[in-house]
């Protein structure tokens, strides 16, 4: 588990609202910042290496297709944009005049992305054409977070402010199961185990439950991690590569590490000031190597 803050990334003017790192090998971190910018930064010299600029509002969410050579953004000007990630050129504009609120590449092919929106329905764009192919509609509420499970990702689970979990086969418009219950609150965020058994979903009562996978998708009661105050807040949490911790962030700014298997909590941090710690990655290659960002406008390395 990281001990200490080792270096601060500043360049933001204003909140840095997701991060990711570059697939696999992690030497590079996309930001998309609430100043309507992405920047890559390099991990191993600290220092930003390209800023995308072409959006006219705050940045909701960014993803790297599979191989990291390009990546896509949706922001709050309710378009959608794909960059490459070298030279910073824009490939394509997409819009369907709805806010996008999270965007995954489909992972068995790098031109298709699926777009979670505010008119409560999840888009499939194919970015060679710029159509949309496929609309998933049957969520109640705008959808939050979308998540790849089962064979390296033929089925889709999404959530969405109607505390519902759909899971839904790829290219097919109706959900193939159902995950609601009276006690469920909204999970705004979801992460899968490296052990592709298990996902998470940040839960808005303040904990983090656990559901399959896989077969059933059952909601798993003994695994359920608490501690954090994350209510109003879709704090994105993060896994480490050998699936031993989990971290997230919470609405105070701090940061939390549990451990997987007992469920209890290994440390805290105080990470970030006036605002959530909204997102935390973990080096997909050096074990205890992670990343925080928060609303103050810096990105945090602990080691």
């Amino acid at each position: 588990v990281p001990k200490k803050c080792v270096h601060r990334f500043l360049g933001h003017n204003k909140g840095v609202h997701r991060i990711r790192c570059f697939p696999r090998t992690g030497h590079l971190l996309l930001s998309a910042g609430l100043d309507g910018k992405c920047k890559v930064w390099s991990t191993t010299d600290k220092k930003v290496m390209r800023t995308y600029i072409g959006h006219t509002a705050g940045v909701r969410d960014v993803q790297f297709n599979n191989d990291g050579s390009k990546f896509v953004s949706c922001s709050f000007d309710r378009y959608l944009r794909l960059w490459n990630t070298e030279s910073g050129k824009v490939l394509g504009t997409f819009t369907n005049r709805r806010v996008p609120y999270t965007v995954k590449f489909y992972p068995h092919d790098d031109n298709l992305f699926v777009v979670g929106c505010s008119d409560n329905k999840i888009v499939t764009y194919d970015s060679t054409t710029g159509e949309i192919t496929q609309e998933y509609n049957h969520h109640l509420a705008p959808v939050n977070s979308i998540l790849f499970v089962e064979d390296h990702g033929t089925k889709m689970v999404t959530t969405s402010d109607d505390k519902k979990v759909l899971v839904w086969e790829w290219d097919i418009g109706v959900p193939i199961k159902y995950i609601s219950d009276p006690t469920m609150h909204a999970m705004p965020c979801t992460a899968l185990h490296p052990g592709k058994q298990y996902f998470c979903g940040q839960s808005l009562d303040n904990h983090i439950a656990v559901f399959q996978a896989r077969d059933r998708f059952a909601l798993q009661k003994k695994k359920k991690y608490q501690g954090h105050q994350v209510a109003g807040y879709a704090c994105q949490m993060d896994i480490s590569p050998d699936g031993q911790f989990l971290v997230s962030g919470d609405g105070n700014g701090k940061v939390y590490f549990w451990d997987w298997k007992r469920h209890k909590m290994l440390q805290k941090y105080r990470a970030h000031d006036n605002g959530p710690a909204v997102a935390c990655a973990w080096h997909p290659l050096e074990p205890s190597t992670v990343f925080t960002c928060g609303w103050d406008g810096v990105i945090k390395m602990w080691q």
